[in-house]
């Protein structure tokens, strides 16, 4: 794709004060794009990954609540493009607080469709996520597999989709629902398990997990990030789901092992029984077929699993101040 067809567009990121939302802002404002960063406000002001990244100079950064419509449809208000990966996040913690999954994942997503509506604009490409799909009942996991909520943040994610299917269908609103898998790089939480393992390396002694043998499809953030660029470019998405992932899968024991031998440290694996998920909620297996993406988008990825880690331990070892390893954050 040409990348100078960014040039000047006008774009909204939801959630770009996050993980993949801050690579996805700043890859926009490279490529040229007026982009309007909406971020999770808060007491501090802080716009959480923004704060410190050298294009944020060049980016309109507003904080708000997606849970509110005026901050929603404010935001939304002379985009042309709509990138939609602002969502309450982490699987435990929805086992504690399930209604705040359904207002910001389900009435936020609601928030961001109508405002796209009444706006008129040429594209929302709306997050999904791999959990949906639940313990996979064939691999590799196709965009037609049943989707199963097993935990409250897949059945919020699931409601936002479905949601955004409805816009689409009822509306007409020219969505593109996009379902990355395990996500990693620099910059992502210690609630997942990448970036547990490397800080609890690095900070000595035994790494503790929960559930070992559980398979994951890990995909750098960059080519993540070049997925849902493409997604918004090419019209053929529009009223499709589309999932990026690697097609291969790991477990997180040999996962852990890997990072282990990457960082040259020996490791000891305590396995703790608040790190478990309960038994049905647990998902023992995720591995995409990323067909659909290829033949749709043109798209693979670039980055394999063990360059992504190498990119990803060399960050921690910048910023590991950054992180709490004494404690289990949920």
């Amino acid at each position: 794709m040409d990348a100078t067809m960014w040039k000047n567009k006008k774009v909204l990121v939801t959630g770009a004060g996050g993980f993949i939302g801050s690579h996805l802002a700043e890859e926009l404002a490279r490529r040229g794009a007026e982009v309007r960063a909406l971020v999770h406000y808060n007491a501090s002001g802080s716009w959480g990954w923004l704060e410190q990244s050298p294009q944020a100079a060049a980016m309109q950064i507003i904080a708000g609540e997606l849970q509110d419509r005026d901050s929603v449809r404010r935001a939304v208000d002379g985009c042309e493009v709509v990138f939609h990966l602002g969502a309450l996040i982490a699987i435990p913690y929805s086992y504690q607080a399930p209604v705040s999954y359904v207002r910001v994942n389900v009435e936020g997503t609601l928030n961001v469709l109508q405002s796209a509506r009444e706006l008129g604009c040429r594209r929302v490409v709306h997050t999904s996520t791999s959990e949906v799909y639940g313990t996979a009942l064939y691999a590799p996991i196709d965009e037609k597999h049943p989707l199963q909520g097993q935990s409250p943040y897949s059945a919020s994610k699931i409601g936002a989709d479905k949601i955004a299917e409805s816009f689409h269908c009822s509306f007409g609103v020219p969505v593109v629902t996009v379902r990355p898998f395990n996500t990693f790089g620099p910059r992502q939480s210690a609630r997942a398990v990448i970036p547990t393992v490397i800080s609890q390396l690095m900070a000595g002694g035994r790494v503790r997990l929960g559930n070992l043998l559980p398979t994951r499809d890990m995909n750098y953030v960059a080519n993540t990030v070049e997925a849902f660029i493409r997604a918004s470019e090419v019209d053929a998405a529009i009223g499709k789901t589309i999932q990026f992932g690697s097609g291969t899968e790991i477990s997180i024991g040999d996962l852990a092992r890997l990072i282990a031998k990457l960082m040259d440290r020996p490791i000891e694996i305590e396995q703790t029984d608040e790190r478990q998920r309960p038994a049905k909620s647990e998902v023992e297996r995720l591995i995409a077929s990323n067909a659909l993406a290829r033949e749709l988008l043109g798209w693979r990825p670039r980055v394999n699993l063990e360059e992504g880690l190498v990119a990803t331990i060399a960050w921690f070892e910048k910023n590991f101040h950054r992180y709490k390893t004494a404690i289990y954050n949920v």
